[in-house]
């Protein structure tokens, strides 16, 4: 007998609580796969996830199903979450600012931020009373809806540029203070006017004078005790709790405990809960391990769980039914609402980019950006309609001009980024794109007597044709010790010193005279000039780079950081120098090279009536090859010199192919592009210096990296110098799995091979990279200037 009564009033009410939590939960899992997907499909336009997740709030909360779900105690319930939600949202953004700017003279970026909210809150002002947002004109209101149109959604558009590569550069980094101005401004001003103009009327028998100070004294103490308490409470955690060891939970709640203590002090008197948070936010130490915890793990709750419920919540409250499409009200109401928010951050941006001597278009493009709407502006119209303040259709209108706001945003950046790139130097600083008629400047770094003959048989095989001729900047690399750093005299000029260190100045006067001693006899299209990198190896690799820049050089020559013994084989290293050669490898603005000397510098000269010197090229695949191909170009001009490229192709048989679409993942489209560009390149090499018969040429078949090891050892001791590219980068079936065994990673797959100790104590080796571009936009540094 069952015990169940399927008549029980228990039952039914039980099946159907189930059967709601159940749709509810249906629906917000539907949110988020919806959200993702859109977001994804949008992704090849560059759109940020608000825009999808607008959309789809918009679409799924109108559906009439939707509403069916919701009755007047779900709604509430809603309600509830989204205000919880947005006291998180809004105590985050506070511990992100800092309130202290209003103390300091205004930068740059303040006074752009400034002048574009004065512009467009002077605009919204005088414009909106007269497109009736409400039945009649409510002061309150219209300040509100001024101030709102004047702020920025810093958090949109901080991941907006971040998300576009822009963040390091000049404009990237002006547009992320400014919105961060602009949003902490104007949000400031609401949470004040809140005071005089509360949204919710206060059931009090009492004046509305009596209300506003008492939430004023119960702000001004929130705020006094979370300046000056929660620095102690909080360091005093972080002190307790350093980094790398677990958290203690019951610092951890006394942290949480007291910032919710903090942030609900004004709300008992009636202020706002969401900008009570902010308030308190602001105040709180945006630095040490407890804040970056509140701030990474509110975050992730808001993107995961609050963003899907909250855009439903927009939607469901965004009712289309009562949009009144009809009226021509509406739609003035739209228009003029986006070109007040977009037009006044125009215009004041223009006029302060003036004043600051910013470009036009520069200034254009950051008002633009400025004028980019988000979260907290999404609910301020929705909870101006849920006070009664404006109608659903006002309400709805002010959710879509925000949504406008945001659409345009990627355009802005792609604007950005296509004039960088046109105001970016045309002089690429590589060998393959060097201008013919222009001479080649080589930085040539020594570490020191011992490297001088190297050098000056590397500048002779390296000179080409006397016109136009080669550039060499001879430069000490010298490591900066206490002991020389006490014999440095300043200079009358700014930033000059004078080494007086006697070990030093004699290092650097045997290598001058060794090389001045070759411009004697072989002056013809060869120009030299002295430099000094005197740093400690922390810092040598950025004094290197920014010779280079400077000196506006196409390729780098470094000294391997080991040496070559008496027996033949190469010491352990210098570390520091290797060190070095790593930094400019990764932040060179120019090709760079590593030579690895086992005996250049031993050929007592190299003539220029016969041949002296056999070298080879090795060319596999990509740029690193293609750039040290261009260089042998340049040997291939020496008399005194028998150049052979060794082309390596893979073996073009159906097994072997199969394999390597198994075994070996490439990017297709990638893969075809590099090879049209090697097969370009070594074409017009080939017509240009093999088919006269200049260079000789050999061909390797090759099946994997194993035939490829087999093939590079068999050219031991045939030639005195081999140029290889690095090709680190390239995703080549001929190298595949070398990099398993690398000694020196940064010589590369095939340079380490041929430096290794077990290869030939008689070729020596020139491994080059050409230049690597900083960040992820073709072309262009991420760290670009544009201002």
């Amino acid at each position: 007998m069952s015990d169940t009564n399927p008549d029980d009033p228990c039952s039914g009410k039980l099946s159907a609580l189930f059967t709601r939590v159940a749709k509810h939960v249906f629906g917000f899992f539907l949110m988020v796969v919806l959200c993702n997907v859109t977001h994804y499909l949008l992704r090849p336009f560059s759109q940020p996830r608000i825009t999808s997740d607008t959309f789809i709030g918009l679409l799924i909360g109108n559906l009439r199903i939707v509403h069916g779900f919701f009755d007047i105690s779900a709604a509430q319930t809603l309600r509830f979450i989204i205000d919880f939600g947005m006291i998180c949202y809004m105590f985050v953004l506070g511990i992100e600012m800092d309130p202290y700017v209003l103390l300091k003279l205004p930068t740059k970026d303040a006074t752009v931020a400034y002048a574009g909210m004065l512009s467009t809150f002077v605009l919204a002002g005088a414009i909106t009373p007269f497109l009736n947002y409400t039945q009649e004109f409510k002061m309150n209101f219209t300040l509100t809806l001024s101030t709102a149109l004047s702020s920025t959604a810093s958090p949109v558009l901080t991941r907006l540029i971040t998300s576009h590569k822009i963040g390091k550069s000049d404009i990237g980094q002006l547009v992320i203070a400014a919105g961060m101005h602009s949003d902490f401004i104007s949000t400031l001003l609401i949470s004040i006017g809140y005071i005089a103009f509360p949204i919710r009327e206060k059931p009090s028998g009492r004046s509305r004078l009596q209300d506003s100070m008492e939430m004023t004294i119960a702000l001004v103490i929130q705020t006094v005790i979370t300046a000056k308490v929660s620095p102690i409470i909080m360091n005093w955690v972080n002190n307790e709790n350093p980094e790398g060891k677990p958290m203690k939970g019951s610092h951890l709640v006394l942290a949480v405990a007291f910032m919710a203590l903090v942030c609900s002090c004004s709300t008992v008197y009636g202020f706002s809960p969401i900008l009570s948070a902010f308030m308190a936010g602001i105040f709180l130490p945006s630095e040490g391990r407890v804040s970056k915890w509140v701030i990474s793990k509110i975050n992730y709750l808001l993107s995961t769980i609050f963003y899907p419920i909250f855009f439903l919540w927009m939607g469901f409250e965004a009712d289309f039914r009562e949009f009144e499409p009809d009226q021509l009200g509406t739609w003035a109401r739209l228009f003029l609402l986006f070109l007040i928010a977009t037009v006044g951050k125009v215009a004041g941006t223009v006029l302060s980019g003036v004043l600051l001597g910013f470009r036009w278009p520069e200034s254009f493009a950051l008002g633009l950006l400025l004028s980019t709407k988000g979260h907290y502006q999404i609910y301020l119209a929705i909870a101006a309609k849920t006070a009664g303040t404006v109608s659903t259709s006002t309400s709805t209108v002010m959710v879509i001009a925000i949504f406008f706001t945001v659409v345009h945003a990627p355009s802005v950046v792609a604007y950005i980024i296509k004039r960088a790139r046109k105001r970016a130097p045309t002089h690429r600083m590589a060998l393959q794109s060097l201008d013919p008629s222009k001479e080649v400047r080589i930085l040539l770094g020594v570490h020191g007597p011992q490297d001088a003959p190297t050098a000056i048989n590397f500048t002779e095989i390296s000179r080409g044709t006397a016109d136009p001729g080669i550039a060499i900047y001879l430069t000490d690399m010298i490591e900066l010790t206490d002991n020389i750093a006490a014999t440095l005299v300043r200079g009358d000029e700014e930033d000059t010193v004078t080494v007086t260190d006697q070990t030093v100045t004699e290092m650097r006067e045997q290598v001058t005279a060794a090389a001045q001693a070759y411009i004697d006899h072989n002056s013809d299209g060869v120009k030299l000039r002295r430099l000094l990198a005197l740093s400690t190896f922390s810092g040598m690799s950025q004094d290197i780079c920014i010779l280079a820049e400077d000196l506006m050089t196409a390729l780098i020559i470094l000294p391997f950081h080991k040496r070559q013994r008496a027996d033949g084989t190469l010491d352990a290293g210098h570390p520091g120098f290797r060190y070095v050669n790593r930094k400019v490898l990764r932040n060179a603005p120019c090709s760079v090279g590593i030579l690895v000397d086992r005996g250049l510098g031993l050929v007592e000269k190299i003539s220029r009536s016969y041949t002296s010197l056999n070298v080879a090229v090795i060319f596999i695949s990509g740029k690193d090859d293609r750039e040290a191909l261009a260089y042998a170009g340049r040997v291939a001009c020496h008399p005194g010199v028998k150049l052979t490229v060794i082309r390596f192709l893979v073996e073009n048989s159906s097994e072997n192919t199969s394999r390597r679409a198994s075994s070996h993942r490439v990017n297709v489209a990638e893969q075809e592009e590099e090879m049209k560009l090697d097969d370009e390149c070594f074409a017009e090499f080939y017509e240009r210096y093999v088919a006269g018969g200049q260079v000789a040429y050999m061909e390797k078949h090759l099946a994997n990296s194993a035939e490829t090891y087999s093939t590079l050892r068999s050219l031991e001791g045939q030639y005195a110098l081999i140029i290889v590219g690095r090709g680190g980068r390239v995703n080549s079936v001929l190298t595949v799995g070398m990099n398993d065994w690398q000694q020196c990673p940064e010589l590369g797959p095939i340079g380490d091979v041929l430096s290794g100790s077990d290869f030939s104590v008689k070729t020596s080796v020139l491994i080059i990279q050409t230049n690597n571009v900083r960040g992820e936009l073709d072309g262009l540094d991420d760290d670009f200037s544009i201002m």
